[in-house]
């Protein structure tokens, strides 16, 4: 309703949920997020993308 059109809600959903999956893990969001997306800029390999995800990585001290 508030993100201006439907693909933008479902966007906002799938950052969301990796948001709070990251919370749930003891992962600081925001490191999560820029580590990640720094990773996949630089060429991070496809068939180890799960690698990425927020339960694989290290918990915020």
């Amino acid at each position: 309703m508030f993100a201006g059109h439907d693909e933008g809600g479902r966007a906002w959903g799938r950052i969301a949920s990796l948001i709070e999956t990251a919370k749930i893990n003891g992962v600081e969001p925001f490191a999560y997020l820029k580590a990640t997306l720094e990773a996949i800029a630089a060429g991070y390999p496809q068939g180890r993308i799960d690698d990425l995800l927020p339960w694989n990585f290290p918990p915020s001290s």
